[in-house]
């Protein structure tokens, strides 16, 4: 295979965000349920999701989610942390260059065996630019690399054009698409060619989608098959967007599985689900930094940030007792520190503002030079059913600084269209996990805007460019310090602002199961009881 440019890719930054969260998922160590009744063997799990997947193409911004099931990737993260086999049985790896060792007995979905070459062409299929492709883009390595596979050896390997610590995190951790996929591209948005442990056997717009098992599959995370007592022989996935109704499906056995996030967790407590916690970072916010928005103005964003009630906005975002965001991914994630009370501005916001030429008019409203400062305050309560509350008092506090504040609460697809076509906004608020990587954070905070890039918000810090240099040439963990310091310059600049660390729970009725980093399912967990 030839050289791999690596460029991002013009895609909605929202779907990106979530398709990054969605795929890097699979980097952390799992969280299990539990329950003690016996299983049911050949049985059926119905699963709750919140959004439509109008893609089951697994580099596609929405495909990557429900790809667990259908596709593997090179490696596996145990509930430890560490690496453990996928589609290899071994693997090396420095900061340039890594080796996969494939297992010999893996068949697609069409009986095709899967060769060193295929997995390679997957790879590089998933890397190049050309395709657009925005959840490969957000979990690959942020550098060129040159993919090759030696067939008689059993072995793909990969060189890197520069130092990149993350090798094995990110390269074994995206979905394989066998080649029957690649020569037909479109056929992956409504059908799967994987490896995985199910099939994509019936699609409806809309929901629900079901997943039939595969049988003889022996090479899941460490060696799972799908021949385990309890696994389900079918997966049923309907879209529940309310997580009351998914909460009122989970006490009457309607569904099997959901994720709620809000107030309705207090009612399921003690309901005999099986339940496993999700960190998260509720209200991770970017400011619109490009020419001629009042934000680009440093001295602006600070003053904003300065004049937030942090614990007030955490009350909001997560019901009453939050606790400020530590760090703009969750607590959990490779990296993360108690970073942003010790580098976040602390000022007079009002005073700032005087300093930097902003006036308030008799009516109250600052202006500078003849303008307005006018600020256009986007959310969606399809990213997080509280956003909306948060965008409220956000927008009280700004508007009492004197600002003027236009509140707007979108649709998931009109927000996309605003942080990633339009670029008609000054402050977007929305929710993830964040990435496991502090490596992945890069493209969003740094490089070129739309559309030849991820950073939508055209950040542009200096001192977070450097020090991200200097983390790219550290091995692994080895650079946290480095990549913490990075973060810390976000925050000082006011680039970013995560509101609350939150906490999301997925239940289980009858049924028990693992989770990753950022809540996903790990398919060969699933087990469904009586």
């Amino acid at each position: 295979m030839g050289a791999v440019p690596r460029s991002p890719v013009p895609v909605t930054l929202t779907a990106a965000v979530t398709a990054a969260a969605a795929v890097l998922a699979g980097c952390g160590g799992t969280a299990r349920s539990s329950t003690t009744t016996p299983v049911v063997e050949r049985g059926t799990v119905r699963i709750a999701a919140a959004n439509e997947t109008p893609s089951f193409n697994p580099y596609s911004a929405f495909g990557n989610g429900p790809a667990r099931y259908a596709y593997d990737s090179l490696v596996n993260v145990s509930p430890d942390g560490t690496l453990v086999s996928g589609l290899a049985t071994a693997w090396r790896a420095t900061t340039t260059s890594a080796t996969f060792t494939l297992r010999p007995d893996v068949t697609c979905s069409d009986g095709t065996p899967l060769t060193p070459s295929a997995v390679a062409r997957s790879l590089s299929y998933a890397a190049d630019p050309a395709h657009q492709l925005a959840g490969a883009q957000s979990v690959l390595p942020g550098v060129p690399f040159t993919v090759t596979a030696d067939d008689a050896a059993g072995t793909v390997s990969a060189t890197m054009a520069a130092p990149y610590p993350f090798v094995t995190r990110t390269l074994g951790l995206l979905p394989i698409v066998c080649p029957a996929g690649l020569d037909r591209p479109q056929s992956l948005d409504r059908g799967t060619a994987g490896t995985g442990p199910y099939v994509l056997t019936g699609y409806t717009a809309g929901g629900p989608y079901e997943f039939t098992v595969r049988e003889g599959y022996t090479w899941g995370p460490a060696g799972a098959t799908t021949a385990t007592p309890g696994l389900p022989a079918r997966i049923v996935v309907s879209v529940v967007p309310q997580e009351s109704t998914a909460a009122n499906l989970l006490l009457t056995g309607g569904v099997n599985i959901a994720t709620v996030r809000g107030p309705d967790r207090s009612r399921l407590a003690g309901r005999g689900l099986a339940t496993t916690d999700v960190a998260t970072v509720v209200g991770l916010t970017f400011f619109n930094q490009r020419p001629g928005r009042p934000l680009n103005d440093p001295a602006v964003r600070r003053a904003l940030v300065a004049a937030l009630d942090r614990q007030g906005l955490a009350n909001v975002a997560v019901g009453g007792t939050g606790r400020p965001a530590t760090d703009f991914g969750a607590v959990g994630a490779v990296c993360h520190s108690d970073l942003a009370a010790a580098n976040l501005p602390v000022q007079d916001a009002a005073e700032a503002l005087r300093a930097a030429g902003w006036t308030r008019a008799a009516d109250g409203r600052l202006a500078k030079d003849g303008f307005p400062l006018r600020l256009r305050l986007i959310t969606s309560p399809d990213l997080g059913s509280t956003l909306p509350s948060v965008a409220e008092l956000m927008a009280r506090e700004w508007t009492a600084l004197g600002a003027d504040v236009r509140l707007v609460s979108e649709g998931l697809p009109a927000l996309v269209n605003a942080m990633y076509q339009t670029g008609d906004f000054d402050v977007v608020i929305g929710s993830t996990p964040g990435f496991l990587l502090p490596a992945g954070f890069v493209p969003f905070f740094s490089g070129p805007p739309p559309a030849q890039g991820l950073n939508f918000a055209e950040v542009a810090d200096p001192a977070y460019d450097a020090l991200v240099a200097q983390a790219l040439q550290e091995t692994d963990t080895t650079g946290c310090g480095t990549w913490n310091r990075a973060a810390a310059a976000l925050f000082r600049s006011a680039d970013a602002l995560p509101i609350a660390d939150g906490e999301s729970t997925v239940y289980g009725y009858r049924t028990t199961f693992a989770t990753t980093f950022g809540g996903a399912i790990v398919p060969t967990s699933i087990r469904l009881h009586r």
